[in-house]
């Protein structure tokens, strides 16, 4: 499983593991969880990146009905993951 690291401004590293990435309408979205194996918290990032930044920008979505509809498509592309 791939692994991807975050550093936000003046605060520490965090570590998260990429389960699945997706494209919806040109916006590039990845499924992240903060542990390898067994149950956890997953998020959903969105890449807002620019085409002139070096490095990718994401944000966690938090919009409900963008969330709902990307948590739908996860769980489509994933047999053995469920966010009900």
């Amino acid at each position: 499983m791939e692994k991807i690291v975050f550093k936000a401004d003046k605060e520490n590293p965090v570590e998260f593991f990429i389960l699945e990435q997706t494209t919806v309408s040109g916006v590039n979205y990845i499924l992240v969880t903060d542990k390898e194996e067994g149950d956890s918290e997953a998020l959903i990032l969105k890449d807002v990146s620019k085409s002139e930044d070096e490095e990718a920008l994401y944000e966690i979505v938090s919009d409900e009905t963008e969330l709902n509809a990307l948590a739908d498509i996860f769980e489509s592309l994933m047999d053995d993951i469920s966010f009900k």
